[in-house]
């Protein structure tokens, strides 16, 4: 075989965790995440790469602005279509690796010149939900934007093909896994359902490089995927989700391949993990070899970072013994803040060495001071009101309101809860971030001090994770009803005694946690019902419609249906008299009426008086098309019509004439017709109220809930029921 050369060498262009959307309605930082990401792209442009790869979180949110794609279309657009042919060779089945309506990669597409394809796979930010199943990376690769690879559509049983690439003499086999929660991948892993597929024609002539989306670290017992678990053949294996930058290739001498953590290109945080320099990578494979070399990011806002213990400073020794040292205090901190300021200015300004010398403006830094203010026996540090504090560097730090960061050391008076179990150290408090930490280990912390005796544990970290990670408004409260209800049946099928209802409560919600973490048990996602969303409504600017209180229809208002058939079948008993109940085409809202004295009817017998508000009766008609004025009804069938109101006035067939029938055909009859009335009063019983009128409802003389006289007594008409 003849010596590699630069026409054997795929250079690929690695980044990842581009967030792209993250803060964007800040007037100061808004543009910072797509800044960096315009600036990876330009820089795969010039320095000639042959594919681009993302190792997930594109996007910030699953549901990006319109602004967050146009600038990452417009970026892809405007550095990865060319006239320069692609040189890399698909030798894999591309329906097998791309899915959609074009399952083909995109530099293969004969109507568009792609010169630099990207591939991506989605991270936890950008995963597809809702209806079909899609996600913001769908949309660029139906463009022909990018190829997005690696889904993960069965968390359970996952099946890994590679995209198989080659360039001259070297083959690339190009292996990707999406994002999947990580307790339920490490238990997928651990049950032997992750399938690795290899090329079987000469396999060991492949460089194997992976591209995955997972927490690195064991922030929980199984809440991170461990290096082991993936498959040794690997060569290179490029690490998403953690934002702390990592870029060097570090050998794991266990498996043998190398790994690769580029970090995030924005700072989502302010830690001392998102304070370290940003870079991107190009990594140069020929053959079975390869090769990194690392770029920083120019654009990327400049960050510093400092903590400061009070207690140890030599400027404060015997400050805290002394009264009213908040003056003297906060004039210390802030000449450490200004420090920091010039600090970050100063090293920005060496990051553009190769700029023109003409004056540059120095973006506004991130500033984070972290304070540790605990103070020896009999002194105290009076520090200012962090907010406060933070509001005297406007103008001059990005960061505006969380400049500066109080905590206390932890001391020996701890908070005890359940089996002794400790609250969280305010200073892990303190550190805690959205982004740096898992929700569920934040929710864990605090509820193992507490005792919860109905929501499950586990469950209850799963739907604030959905809250805060996917942006899901009504997580939490689909959660508790769903607890609560699941917990109420349970208990109404038990026949014990009050005092061992907590011990049954304790053992079906240890049950649900058990069900949970074996992932036999998943939080229902009702469908719930939202209202149209108005013309007018414009989402970037007044949010999600779906999202807002007032599109949602509420309980109340959908259960509307379920409680007009209730009250259908909530009638009176089956008549005694001549004939059947009668009412009109629809029930029409009349005024209340006081309740009157039973009045006696013909042949010494009194008519039926309704006791109860909510009973109706039910019209039996089986000929929709005979039009017969209908008989008038009693003074009881007035009542109950009057107390129903106009949001029971859904639409009814027109009346027909009534029938002689023994009571018990007569019930038998008035269940039939309640079964067949409930799936037309859930569709046409708010829309008829809504469309009725006043002139309507008193003109109407077909109606046989027409108002009643207010004075005299109706004239009693063969047919109605007789008490």
């Amino acid at each position: 075989m003849p010596a590699p050369s630069a026409a054997d060498t795929i250079r690929i262009l690695i980044a990842t965790d581009s967030h792209v959307g993250y803060n964007e309605r800040d007037p100061i930082r808004g543009d910072d995440s797509w800044k960096s990401f315009h600036e990876a792209m330009c820089l795969a442009k010039e320095q000639d790469v042959d594919m681009v790869l993302l190792a997930g979180d594109l996007f910030h949110d699953n549901k990006p602005s319109r602004k967050s794609m146009y600038q990452v279309m417009r970026s892809l657009r405007m550095n990865c279509y060319g006239e320069k042919p692609c040189e890399l060779e698909m030798l894999s089945d591309a329906s097998e690796n791309f899915q959609g309506a074009f399952n083909h990669v995109n530099y293969e597409d004969p109507d568009i010149n792609v010169a630099i394809p990207v591939f991506s796979i989605h991270g936890n930010h950008d995963d597809p939900s809702g209806e079909g199943h899609l996600c913001a990376l769908d949309l660029l690769q139906i463009s022909g934007l990018l190829n997005y690879y690696g889904r993960t559509p069965e968390s359970d049983n996952i099946s890994v093909k590679p995209v198989l690439l080659q360039k001259g003499h070297t083959k690339l086999a190009l292996y990707g896994m999406s994002n999947v929660r990580d307790e339920r991948l490490f238990r997928t892993f651990r049950d032997g359902k992750v399938k690795f597929f290899r090329p079987n024609v000469q396999p060991k002539d492949w460089f194997n490089l992976m591209a995955v989306h997972q927490n690195h670290h064991a922030y929980t017992d199984t809440g991170y995927l461990p290096e082991n678990f993936l498959p040794e053949f690997l060569d290179l294996v490029v690490w998403g989700h953690e934002h702390e930058c990592l870029i060097d290739p570090r050998l794991n001498p266990e498996m043998s391949f190398h790994v690769m953590q580029p970090g995030s290109s924005v700072a989502t945080s302010l830690c001392p993990g998102e304070a370290v320099s940003k870079h991107v990578a190009i990594a140069s494979i020929t053959a079975r070899d390869f090769k990194v070399e690392k770029f920083r990011l120019k654009t990327v806002r400049p960050f510093v970072m400092k903590e400061v213990v009070l207690s140890e400073e030599k400027q404060l020794k015997g400050l805290a013994k002394k009264e009213n040292n908040r003056t003297q205090l906060t004039q210390y901190l802030v000449e450490v803040v200004e420090n920091l300021i010039e600090e970050a200015k100063t090293e920005w300004l060496e990051v553009q060495e190769d700029e023109d010398d003409e004056e540059r403006e120095v973006p506004l830094p991130l500033v984070r001071l972290r304070i540790e203010y605990s103070a020896p026996d009999g002194g105290k540090f009076d520090c200012e009101n962090p907010q406060r504090f933070s509001n005297r560097f406007v103008g001059k730090v990005a960061n505006v309101n969380d400049v500066v960061q109080f905590y206390r050391k932890k001391s020996g008076m701890t908070r005890k809860g359940k089996d002794d179990a400790e609250m969280p150290e305010e200073s892990v408090i303190a550190q805690l971030s959205i982004d740096n930490v898992k929700v569920e280990k934040l929710v864990r912390e605090f509820l193992t001090a507490q005792s919860l005796t109905i929501l499950p544990q586990n469950s209850f970290g799963d739907a604030v994770s959905q809250y805060v990670d996917k942006d899901d408004k009504h997580a939490m409260e689909t959660f508790v009803n769903q607890s609560l209800e699941n917990q109420f049946k349970h208990l109404m099928v038990l026949d014990r005694d009050d005092e061992e209802l907590q011990d049954a409560m304790d053992e079906y919600r240890a049950k649900l946690e058990e069900m949970f973490a074996a992932g036999h048990l998943k939080m229902a996602s009702k469908k719930r019902k939202l209202r149209p969303k108005p013309d007018n409504w414009d989402s970037d600017l007044d949010g999600e419609w779906d999202a807002q209180p007032a599109a949602r229809i509420h309980s109340e208002e959908a259960e509307d249906d379920a409680d007009e058939v209730a009250s259908l079948r909530s009638t009176t008993p089956a008549p005694r008299g001549r004939g059947k109940p009668a009412a009109g085409r629809g029930k029409k809202p009349a005024a209340p009426k006081k309740a009157a004295a039973p009045t006696r009817g013909g042949r010494g017998k009194k008519v039926v008086q309704e006791e109860s508000e909510d009973e109706d009766v039910v019209m039996i008609d089986d000929d929709e098309e005979e039009e017969e004025p209908p008989p008038k009804p009693t003074r009881s069938t007035r009542a109950a019509a009057a107390t129903r109101g106009a949001a029971a006035t859904a639409s009814r067939p027109p009346p027909a004439a009534t029938k002689r029938a023994p009571p018990r055909a007569a019930a038998l009859k008035q269940s039939k017709i309640t079964s067949q009335l409930a799936s037309q009063a859930s569709t046409r019983g708010r829309k008829a109220a809504q469309e009725l009128s006043e002139d309507e409802i008193s003109d109407d003389d077909d109606d046989a809930f027409e108002p009643p006289p207010l004075v005299a007594r109706p004239p009693r008409r063969r047919g109605l029921p007789m008490g």
